[in-house]
């Protein structure tokens, strides 16, 4: 039994104060028979520009998977060249090669910080997903992991910098200096090494990857950033006879109220809209007042307003 429960006199309640009155619950076993598990990067642009197809396919299939983030390690240091296949050889061939990645795929990135503040490492921003994962869950790890990317990519933050880090921990909700603490320490580093010795496991030799595993130990790997039909096509194949059931996508009010903020692409990848329509789209789907529509690097993205 819990300690410090109370009885309350108006609702006829002897419990744990502040429980909720009406809440839906679910004693069924989970009968998602698929792990996906998603090796990925904070630094890594190739994952930022895939956000639109992932944000879609998880929404409407997320049914038949657990989804595992593995950090996969991009960057220890800058010690000679660590990407010669993109010519990366020095911080700033990063900005030409990240320019490249969001024009094509419109996820807009702007780069200059690598000429100017570049990003020493991407494993402090790495470990310190793994603690929030580890001291609280997956939803406030991932939104930590959105939250860096935005920073990074398009308003051109550097989230390796330890004050950059703590400020995006704290708009969370969390004590950032606590987790950065944390993540410094012995508890980072191992949870960080962990996820090094799966992603190896797992053979991961290369960004983006994401890899389905059936109950049977069998699956697929998709490397690289690919069309939606490709993760549809895996996940067929590795469900291995099963009904592929797809889930309705959310309302554009429940979605944004979700992620807080979202760029045109990640809209027009979701409700399949040319970009001409997100506006008009947008308009009609949403309340006046409820959200603000800006542009940055060409691209429009819409802000939850808050309430």
């Amino acid at each position: 039994m819990a300690k410090n429960m109370i009885c309350d006199l108006e609702t006829g309640v002897c419990g744990v104060p502040g429980e909720e009155e009406m809440k839906e619950i679910d004693l069924n076993q989970s009968t998602k028979t698929i792990d996906l598990y998603y090796v990925t990067d904070p630094i890594c642009s190739h994952f930022w520009a895939l956000e639109p197809v992932l944000g879609r396919f998880r929404e409407e299939y997320g049914n038949h998977f657990n989804f595992h983030t593995v950090m996969g390690g991009l960057l220890e240091k800058w010690e000679g060249p660590v990407d010669p296949g993109n010519g990366i050889f020095k911080p700033a061939d990063v900005a030409s090669h990240w320019r490249e990645v969001g024009e094509h795929y419109r996820m807009p990135i702007d780069g200059t910080l690598w000429h100017d503040n570049p990003v020493q490492s991407s494993f402090p921003p790495s470990r310190v997903y793994k603690v929030i994962q580890h001291n609280h869950n997956d939803e406030l790890a991932n939104e930590y992991l959105r939250r860096a990317r935005e920073a990074l990519f398009v308003f051109n933050k550097n989230i390796g910098e330890k004050s950059m880090m703590i400020e995006i921990v704290n708009n969370l909700g969390l004590d950032g200096e606590e987790i950065i603490r944390l993540a410094e320490g012995p508890l980072g580093g191992q949870l960080l090494e962990e996820d090094f010795t799966l992603a190896r496991d797992l053979g991961v030799r290369g960004f983006p990857t994401i890899i389905m595993v059936n109950k049977e130990n069998k699956g697929v790997s998709v490397v690289g950033g690919r069309p939606l039909v490709n993760y549809i096509s895996a996940l067929t194949q590795t469900l291995n006879g099963e009904e592929l059931i797809s889930k309705d996508i959310p309302s554009l009010k429940d979605f944004l109220t979700k992620e807080k903020l979202l760029f045109s692409k990640e809209l027009e990848v979701m409700y399949n809209l040319n970009e001409s329509e997100i506006s008009d789209f947008v308009k009609k789907e949403l309340p006046i007042g409820t959200y603000e529509e800006k542009e940055i690097l060409g691209e429009k993205y819409y802000l939850k307003v808050k309430e």
